[in-house]
Order: C-alpha cells, then sequence, then structure tokens
C-alpha cells in the first residue's frame, strides 16, 4: 500500500464538546501527523472515546475545530476508517461483510475480488469467509471489523479500545494486525487503559484525565518518567477517574 500525505495533518484546534452544559472534552489543542502510532490513554471517562469519534467525525465539537490539513481535505471522510470496541456485523458472511464495504465505497471488479481476499488473508480468516459474521467469536470479529477497515486502505485508523473485551491471545492477534496495518502506511490513532498494551504497541502518547490533555509524549519519555503528577498517579495504578 501506498500511503502519502492526502489528508494530514489533523489539527484539533481547541476542541471541547459538552452534554447538558458539562464539559466532557475540554479545549484540547493537538496536531497529527503521519507516521507515527498515537495511543491515547487514560483511566475509565477520561473522554478518550469521545476524542476519537470527534476527529473521525461522528460527533461535532460544541467549541473548536477539527481541520484536516491535506491537499484532499475535502476528502477526509473516504480517505479514514475507524474500528470500534464493539464492531458492528451485518447478518452476511465473514467475506461479505467486507465486500459490501468495498461496494459502499465505490470499488468494483478485479480490484474487490483482490482487495477482499487479501484482507481475510492478512487477518487469518480465509478459513472463515463463509461463516456468517454474526456466530464469530468476539476475537474473530475484532479481526474482521480490522479486515473491513483494512481493505480501503485508510490514510488513518482510530481504533477505539480494540482488545478490551478479548482474552490475552486474542488481543495479540489484534495487535499483530494492527503492527502491520502500521507498517503498511496507515496512521494509527488509538485509545486504551491498557498499559502493557500502550508499551507494546506506542510512538507516541497523549494522556487525558477528566476530559483534558494532561501530557503528550514520545512513548519511551513517557514509559520511563512521566511529567505530570496526573500521569504518573495512573501509571503507579492510583488513578481511577
Amino acid at each position: 500500500m501506498s500511503t502519502h500525505n492526502n489528508i494530514l495533518p489533523l489539527r484539533l484546534e481547541r476542541v471541547s464538546y459538552a452534554v447538558r452544559g458539562r464539559t466532557l472534552i475540554d479545549a484540547i489543542g493537538a496536531t497529527f501527523q503521519a507516521g507515527a502510532r498515537t495511543i491515547i490513554l487514560g483511566p475509565n471517562g477520561a473522554g478518550k472515546s469521545l476524542l476519537l469519534r470527534l476527529c473521525h467525525g461522528l460527533l461535532t465539537p460544541t467549541d473548536g475545530r477539527v481541520v484536516w490539513g491535506g491537499p484532499f481535505a475535502k476528502e477526509a471522510r473516504r480517505r479514514q476508517a475507524m474500528v470500534f470496541q464493539r464492531p458492528v456485523m451485518l447478518r452476511r458472511t465473514a467475506a461479505a461483510n467486507i465486500d459490501y464495504a468495498l461496494a459502499l465505497r465505490g470499488f468494483s471488479g478485479n480490484d474487490r475480488k483482490t482487495r477482499l481476499s487479501e484482507a481475510l488473508r492478512n487477518t487469518g480468516l480465509a478459513e472463515l469467509a463463509s461463516q456468517p459474521a454474526r456466530v464469530l467469536s468476539g476475537g474473530e470479529q475484532q479481526r474482521l471489523a480490522l479486515a473491513r477497515a483494512w481493505s480501503l486502505e485508510p490514510e488513518v485508523l482510530f481504533l477505539d479500545e480494540p482488545t478490551a473485551n478479548l482474552d490475552p491471545a486474542a488481543s495479540r492477534a489484534v495487535e499483530r494486525i494492527i503492527g502491520a496495518i502500521h507498517a503498511s502506511g496507515t496512521k494509527i490513532i488509538m485509545t486504551t487503559h491498557d498499559l502493557g498494551q500502550a508499551r507494546r504497541l506506542a510512538d507516541e502518547v497523549m494522556f487525558l484525565h477528566g476530559g483534558r490533555l494532561v501530557e503528550r509524549s514520545p512513548a519511551e519519555a513517557f514509559f520511563e518518567k512521566p511529567r505530570t503528577d496526573t500521569a504518573d498517579a495512573f501509571m503507579r495504578g492510583e488513578l481511577y477517574w
């Protein structure tokens, strides 16, 4: 896959999100460039999932702006994808779930067949292609959701706690796929509260707490010594909300 900076950088300009007067995301400013895997860390309720939804365009900020800065910024919606903690599976086979996404995006003919075949093979699902997606295990469904997204060759892939409900073996399988998607040229922006997973996958860490961006650091520096007391408390397991 050849990915260029067509829609990146992604800029958050003092982005806030409030519901019924309660601020859930508070004036976050950040820029996402191509390349580095960005892991968004924080305790439950920190605003990690909300921030991804704002970036992806599923929610509109109540204040501030989400701006795609590349030359094809107007096509940002078509050039990014998102995989959720609980993937939505259509009442179709595993293969048909991927094929449907490709058809919606306008792919046809041999290109569609090639992308479908590669997506199944790259995620270890070729033997399950004809199985109904909804009878697959949780780990298989999450791999299928990744296959469906990867087949579209997104420039940016948002991942919201993709292994939160999986056992260790299934989690590692998903992590390997995420690594392969990153290696293919896709920018990964992912939330997790799992420190071990963040250590394995992160190139840089954004730490959220109470809807605010508390710290952003290269992964090695963050895990060696967070700059803030709040992040340090989270690392020690002493920050619960």
